[in-house]
């Protein structure tokens, strides 16, 4: 039952598998995911400074002063901190919007880069069809004189 493990074969096993591993993490997609989680991460700070810094005081302002951090209740033993919830809501709704503008503008700019593609090719004719075309000109042209 003693099964012995041989060095060799788990050196094979183990360089295939971080051969495998290597070319995993060399392929594009995996880079450009992890440069976008670094980018969102660093996108998500810079939005919760706008609206922990700029939005939310202003809204307080103008609904009479309230700071949402603060908000909370009390039950028992146990406080529930809404205010927290309600922030973390406003963060998300301007980070879903900003995306949004972001992947509208991205795609308005590559349908417009597709539609200038589309215009500039032509379909070429065969052979065939221009000689066609050419002598059916000529035919029109010898009835007109």
């Amino acid at each position: 039952m003693d099964k012995k493990i041989d060095p060799e074969e788990l050196k094979k096993k183990g360089g295939k598998t971080f051969k495998e591993f290597k070319e995993f993490i060399a392929k594009g997609n995996v880079m450009d995911m992890a440069v976008g989680v670094i980018m969102g991460s660093a996108f998500g700070k810079i939005v919760t400074s706008i609206v922990n810094d700029i939005l939310m005081p202003l809204i307080g302002i103008v609904i009479g002063g309230v700071d949402f951090t603060n908000l909370s209740i009390k039950i028992k033993d146990a406080t529930i901190t809404y205010g927290n919830f309600i922030q973390n809501v406003i963060d998300f709704l301007i980070i879903a919007f900003c995306i949004f503008f972001m992947v509208k503008t991205i795609n308005k700019i590559t349908k417009k880069g597709k539609e200038e593609e589309k215009v500039e090719e032509e379909p070429k004719k065969e052979e065939n069809t221009v000689l066609l075309e050419e002598i059916r000109d000529l035919l029109k042209e010898k009835q007109n004189v």
